[in-house]
């Protein structure tokens, strides 16, 4: 089924107001994309996307208030079909007497904002992109470390809740347990949320469901945060030999964004908060153009040098 927002959403939402149009306020909107009527104000109405939300800003208004009644009223009938799904006016300039008639007989809602019209397209797509992406469901825990989104995957039972529980008491923030709702922003970032059911709650076998708020309070919490670290963890069977200097280099794909994974194997007696935190500022570190393995590699490239160059001394 196809993701939509209604216009009452987007007026709860956002600070913009309900001019005209109350009855059509169950306006379904399906594109983030918002139009800022250009060509069409002059009559060039090929491939003029009809069904996204028209912005009118003071430019428009201004090249609007050159026209007659009689223009204006042929290019507000160009600008809407029965497809648009509302019409916005930033700066709460004053609503056209034309587009009232207009609108009304193709069933558009009017809206009105306060901003500047470049903010007010700019929080409009941010909302309707957040709401109207595709979402992927992973099972896992997500928490900001050192203000990075780290998400800690693994097996069921494996101990990802209890970690996620003392990275909090360590001042780490909670985002979702259990599962998180990954959507993409753009070609480069995922962002991730807990589904509303599961906002705030973690479960720790043995105790039930915690109310991290509650306990921990608002600075434990976090609503969404950008996805830039996968830790998978892995029960350590003794036989899986894993990287030790860190050269190895894995990903995961999710939706069109390559995240970084890292594999952390788990047995006893491991302080596998700690772990979590090490590898969050290791790489953050690296991100910040410091690496450890290069570091190393030039160490051990001047021992064998100096060894080289020195002496065999026989007693």
């Amino acid at each position: 089924m196809t993701n939509a927002v209604t216009v009452q959403e987007l007026v709860d939402t956002l600070d913009i107001n309900l001019i005209y149009g109350e009855e059509y306020k169950t306006n379904k909107i399906y594109s983030s994309e918002v139009s800022r009527p250009g060509l069409i104000l002059t009559g060039y109405k090929e491939y003029y996307p009809h069904e996204r939300i028209q912005l009118i800003g003071r430019t428009e208004m201004s090249f609007l208030s050159e026209k007659t009644s009689e223009e204006r009223s042929n290019i507000f009938s160009l600008m809407c079909t029965d497809e648009t799904p509302a019409i916005v006016v930033s700066r709460e300039i004053d609503i056209p007497e034309e587009l009232i008639p207009v609108a009304d007989s193709l069933g558009i809602p009017i809206l009105s904002a306060r901003s500047k019209t470049s903010r007010v397209l700019a929080n409009i797509t941010n909302y309707l992109e957040r709401k109207l992406a595709e979402r992927l469901s992973k099972h896992g825990v997500f928490l900001e470390v050192f203000g990075m989104g780290v998400l800690l995957v693994g097996s069921s039972g494996i101990g990802k809740s209890e970690i996620g529980l003392e990275l909090i008491q360590r001042g780490h923030r909670l985002i979702a347990d259990d599962r998180v709702e990954l959507y993409q922003i753009d070609e480069l970032t995922l962002n991730g949320e807990a589904p509303e059911i599961l906002q705030n709650m973690i479960e720790i076998r043995g105790l039930g469901i915690i109310d991290i708020m509650s306990l921990y309070g608002v600075s434990a919490i976090r609503r969404s945060k950008r996805l830039e670290l996968i830790i998978n963890l892995v029960l350590d069977d003794g036989n899986t030999q894993y990287d030790r200097l860190g050269y190895d280099k894995e990903y995961e794909q999710i939706f069109e964004v390559q995240v970084p994974s890292i594999r952390i194997p788990v047995k006893t007696g491991r302080n596998l908060a700690a772990i979590v935190e090490s590898a969050a500022m290791n790489f953050r570190a690296t991100q910040m153009g410091y690496d450890a393995k290069v570091t190393f590699n030039s160490k051990l490239r001047d021992l064998i040098q100096e060894n080289r160059g020195g002496t065999i001394e026989w007693d």
